[in-house]
């Protein structure tokens, strides 16, 4: 806004609740999400279980290009592996907690929130990556109480409000071709 206002020649009224002195609690969330990005893409590449994400893929019609596309990852079996490879320092982990991506267990300790599912980057209308979409693959235990909800999203967060984001419409919105029709489904 500064940037836009500056250009026009605009003076931009100044928050006094707000500060430059302020921590961003975001940056940190950004951060972590964009590390746990990473890290699902790889395992969809690298894990000896993602054949279990690429088949479920291809049978709905999706091919490598488009997940690659729509960066799409796995989240692997397994309570910790993103906990281990993110959540490396006390920071991380409480920004891990914070961003949604780590369950905080009673007893102390934490959990990946995410396990056993392929893995949907959720950006905001600036293209941000500020959540994230999971689901689950087969059923382990054939007990869908067991094994969690077919589908998860990210809880709430200070980035993440499910009811003011729409998966899809910014990668929409970066097409080139004109927008003729958008078919919005649940």
């Amino acid at each position: 806004v500064k940037d836009l206002a500056q250009r026009a020649g605009v003076t931009v009224p100044h928050d006094t609740h707000y500060s430059q002195d302020k921590p961003d609690v975001t940056a940190p969330l950004l951060e972590v999400l964009g590390q746990a990005d990473r890290f699902y893409r790889r395992m969809l590449r690298e894990h000896p279980q993602a054949h279990e994400a690429i088949d479920y893929l291809k049978r709905r019609g999706l091919s490598g290009e488009i997940a690659a596309d729509f960066s799409l990852g796995f989240a692997p079996d397994g309570w910790d592996n993103l906990l281990k490879a993110v959540g490396t320092t006390e920071e991380a982990r409480v920004a891990l907690l914070t961003a949604g991506l780590l369950v905080k267990k009673d007893a102390g300790g934490y959990y990946d929130r995410f396990r056993h599912r392929v893995m949907f980057p959720i950006h905001d209308h600036r293209g941000r990556l500020v959540g994230f979409g999971g689901r689950m693959l087969a059923a382990k235990t054939g007990d869908a109480a067991k094994d969690g909800p077919k589908y998860l999203n990210s809880p709430e967060t200070p980035l993440f409000h499910k009811g003011r984001e729409l998966y899809g419409l910014y990668e929409v919105r970066q097409s080139r071709a004109p927008l003729r029709r958008l078919i919005v489904v649940e």
